[in-house]
């Protein structure tokens, strides 16, 4: 690995002897800061180890989906050689795995523009060894994308790395400075169009996809629907609009989530808005729910809940909700009403999958789906079920 402290460094970045694109630090911050997507810009995504898994979930994420980078390939050596589309959902993508960086580097054609630490662990820091493979694809000219809580702007190696090396670190869940950060102020109440929150039993479940899925369904039907990212996956992805919730003071949380609603609504006129979840309402560990419900004040929420899951991700000693205790504590909590639930089909198969659906509709009253497995008219029936006033928007829009 290059020393970043080397005096031979200038230029490093292009001893590979490959082409590829450098963007100014400048324009780059720019787009970062407003939310706008970065176009045409290749990258690699590293998951050591949790490709697949619920701690690979940022990776996983932009394999199925991203506004803002093409995604060359994915790295974790425990999968090398497998197609990533497959491993996730059996569908070929042509995103192969590989073992490391040099066999990324060795086989692609063109160095990529961005490096994407594509986990989130539950510390939200870098190991050892994950700080040295950054430096190592920086001194091959390849800008980094940090989803972490740890910023690493400001830390003085990689730093001293970004002015060595000529690349931009973008630390996407470093909120704006506090002087800027923005209380509750009541103005959620100016928006007309419906709000639907996707929210879980747990985290890393698979609010952020169904929400995604949901978005783009509504969309194909003719209804004009908007997404607020609340995580730094769907930053990631190139949501317009949101925040990474977990990482704001929670005085400003709830207000951070409805200025993000609000500005969406002003500037889109949207049909209908749907908030990514974090986390679970029920959670011990996690807060973000409760800002997500006081700031966006939903009109519905959408569970998403993972019926094979016994205990919840990264806490074995703490056993799942049920959906009806996760929708009881939701309702009491809010003014709100939950409108569907969505299944995440980890270790079931797809006749478990069909007699969950069937199962919960029945016990719970109210339509089930599986966003992935299922079609996403699915999804749209269970949105105009619940509000009915969007059937019109839909005929409209498609002419």
């Amino acid at each position: 690995m290059t020393d970043i402290l080397d005096p031979k460094i200038d230029n490093a970045h292009k001893q590979d002897g490959k082409p590829h694109s450098q963007p100014t630090t400048n324009s780059i911050v720019q787009l970062a800061e407003h939310g706008l997507p970065i176009t045409s810009k290749t990258a690699i995504v590293y998951c050591e180890g949790n490709f697949g898994a619920l701690d690979g979930k940022t990776a996983n994420g932009l394999v199925r989906h991203s506004e803002k980078y093409e995604v060359c390939a994915v790295i974790d050596s425990k999968l090398a050689g497998q197609d990533s589309g497959m491993v996730l959902d059996g569908i070929a993508n042509s995103i192969q795995i590989h073992s490391n960086l040099a066999t990324v580097l060795d086989h692609l054609e063109h160095t990529p523009d961005f490096f994407i630490f594509g986990m989130a662990p539950a510390s939200g820091m870098l190991s050892t060894h994950e700080r040295g493979l950054i430096i190592e694809a920086m001194s091959h000219g390849m800008n980094i994308v940090n989803g972490l809580h740890e910023f690493l702007n400001e830390d003085p190696v990689f730093a001293a790395a970004c002015l060595a090396y000529e690349v931009t670190i973008l630390d996407v869940r470093k909120p704006r400075a506090k002087k800027d950060l923005r209380m509750f102020s009541g103005r959620i109440k100016e928006v007309t169009c419906p709000v639907i929150a996707v929210l879980g039993t747990d985290g890393a479940i698979g609010k952020r996809t169904t929400s995604t899925i949901l978005t783009d369904a509504l969309k194909a039907y003719g209804i004009k629907a908007t997404m607020i990212g609340t995580g730094q996956t769907g930053l990631i992805q190139g949501a317009r609009y949101g925040i990474a919730i977990d990482a704001i003071p929670a005085q400003f949380c709830s207000g951070e989530m409805e200025s993000a609603i609000v500005e969406a609504f002003e500037q889109e006129n949207p049909d209908v808005i749907i908030v990514e979840g974090q986390g679970a309402l029920s959670h011990p560990a996690y807060l973000t729910s409760a800002f997500i419900l006081r700031g966006s004040q939903p009109d519905g929420v959408i569970l998403q809940h993972a019926p094979k899951r016994t205990h919840l991700g990264d806490f074995p000693d703490t056993e799942m909700p049920t959906p009806e205790s996760e929708i009881n504590l939701i309702e009491t909590f809010a003014d709100t009403k939950v409108i569907g639930l969505t299944i995440n089909h980890e270790n079931m198969s797809d006749d478990e999958v069909s007699s969950a659906i069937k199962t919960y509709t029945h016990l719970l009253g109210i339509p089930a789906t599986d966003a992935l497995t299922r079609p996403t008219a699915h999804l749209v029936d269970m949105v105009l079920a619940a509000f009915p006033q969007l059937a019109p928007k839909r005929v409209a829009n498609s002419h």
